[in-house]
């Protein structure tokens, strides 16, 4: 049903007249009565009737008015949310992986609800190609991914990802381990001492594994993947309990009885991002939280 015309039936119902419409909205009263019937045709009943030499609404109409009413409210609701220049409302749907979520999120959160408390933000734990398929299918916001610059993700020109923080990874091993991390050798060095161990990798993604097939390769070998995981600290629980090796975030504290071992030449790197879909960075509550993850500090 045409907005305009609904607008004129609630103006209706309550002025009581088309003159008064017309006086009010600056127009005629034949091109009132017009409005009134072309909604009446939209409806398929007659939304008023003769009373006297003026016209009322009929039970019809006046259903129709009080639909109106919550009609125009939803669609200013509607603007409002819409308008650059209003104060950002609104619930933001995100998805993403625990780390981004406790480093990216979880700082700017109390921020949100202190400054902008018409901002809601709901939080699902996913791992990168679980979150972007959630953005494809419109059923998330915002989606906080990972790639490693040794296993960068697609392309995709459905989205716009932000670049967030990244940091570099290493090598977990038993701490009773008697190799040594020597910064001077490659990466590829470090890995063929491990030829022959068994190899963790992430039970849900596979851009670690990526990352450890590649330097091995350059190692001259392939890795023997045994055990998957997908928390990190079940990963060092099986890397203590020499079962074997993975990669771990150089930057993060392991428990008793993990050593990490640095790589070079080349150094893995995990980097995080902010997905959207391609054309909803213009809404209020989303640019206002994109904002808001670049001001979380950076560390590499």
């Amino acid at each position: 049903m045409d907005v305009r015309r609904l607008e004129t039936l609630l103006l209706l119902s309550r002025r009581g007249s088309m003159r008064a419409v017309a006086d009010e909205t600056h127009t005629t009263t034949s091109a009132v009565s017009q409005q009134i019937a072309a909604l009446a045709r939209e409806a398929g009943i007659a939304l008023i009737e003769p009373d006297g030499r003026r016209v009322r609404l009929t039970p019809a109409g006046r259903r129709l008015a009080e639909h109106a009413v919550t009609i125009l409210a939803a669609l200013e609701a509607a603007r409002l949310d819409l308008d650059p220049s209003a104060e950002p409302a609104g619930t933001i749907r995100v998805a993403g992986f625990g780390t981004a979520i406790r480093r990216s999120l979880m700082p700017v959160l109390s921020r949100l609800a202190a400054d902008h408390p018409k901002v809601r933000v709901r939080i699902h734990e996913h791992e990168p190609a679980e979150a972007l398929s959630l953005i494809a299918a419109d059923d998330i916001d915002l989606a906080l991914t990972y790639d490693f610059n040794l296993a960068p993700a697609t392309p995709d020109r459905s989205v716009v990802s932000q670049p967030l923080w990244s940091t570099e990874w290493a090598l977990g091993v038993p701490a009773t381990d008697p190799v040594s991390g020597d910064p001077e050798h490659s990466a590829a060095a470090v890995f063929a001492r491990y030829r022959d161990h068994d190899w963790i990798v992430n039970s849900r993604g596979a851009a670690d594994e990526q990352v450890v097939r590649t330097i091995a390769s350059m190692a001259g070998f392939e890795p023997l993947v045994t055990h998957r995981a997908d928390s990190l600290a079940l990963l060092q629980d099986l890397v203590v309990a020499g079962l074997g090796i993975g990669l771990l975030p150089a930057d993060q504290p392991t428990r008793p009885g993990v050593r990490l071992l640095p790589l070079r030449n080349p150094c893995p790197i995990l980097r995080t991002s902010a997905v959207v879909r391609a054309g909803r960075t213009g809404w209020p509550p989303l640019a206002l939280l994109l904002s808001l993850l670049q001001t979380v500090p950076a560390r590499v």
